[in-house]
């Protein structure tokens, strides 16, 4: 039973300029650069036969390709952090992009996506850092920018069940060319 999740992949400049990010918290394991990606839209664990149905709707997307901003940083965790990211700017194109594969995956029989979607690259998962750790890190490098990229297609990633930052593999991509 795979676990799958749509996203936008990064090319690899990007990466670079995120892996610059790396290190000075303390308690947290740092994402690989090569696993860095835009969540579209996570799936989870369903059957084979239903990621057929996802892989074969989604192929019937006809969009632009998207402009990506990667500026500023910010984390996850009510109370204690969990993750710090790269801030992905919103755009009218990739909010389009995101709302059409949650349509897609709901008349799929799929459910809704509870919260409310936010565009971000995960580049730390934070297993002890203190809020006050996390609060240092992000002030100290918070302007980050990278320049931007316009994404030519998005992908249906899988991954294993595991503690989560990859590897994810690309089991299909979709080109974003309308």
């Amino acid at each position: 039973m795979p676990r799958l999740f749509t996203g936008l992949e990064l090319p690899a400049q990007t990466g670079l300029h995120l892996s610059m990010l790396r290190g000075g918290l303390k308690g947290s394991r740092w994402i690989d650069p090569e696993n860095y990606h835009i969540t579209l839209r996570f799936i989870g664990d369903i059957d084979d036969r239903t990621a057929d149905e996802v892989a074969d709707a989604l192929s019937r997307v006809r969009r632009d390709p998207v402009e990506i901003r990667l500026c500023g940083l910010g984390s996850f965790g009510n109370g204690k952090p969990h993750a710090v990211w790269a801030r992905v700017q919103p755009t009218p194109q990739l909010a389009e992009l995101q709302a059409e594969q949650e349509r897609i995956l709901q008349r799929l029989g799929l459910a809704p996506e509870r919260r409310k979607y936010m565009p971000h690259v995960t580049i730390a998962r934070c297993k002890t850092a203190s809020n006050e750790d996390v609060a240092r890190w992000l002030m100290e490098r918070g302007d980050f920018q990278a320049p931007p990229f316009k994404a030519g297609r998005f992908v249906l990633f899988s991954s294993r069940a595991s503690v989560g930052g990859g590897p994810y593999l690309v089991e299909e991509a979709f080109p974003l060319a309308a």
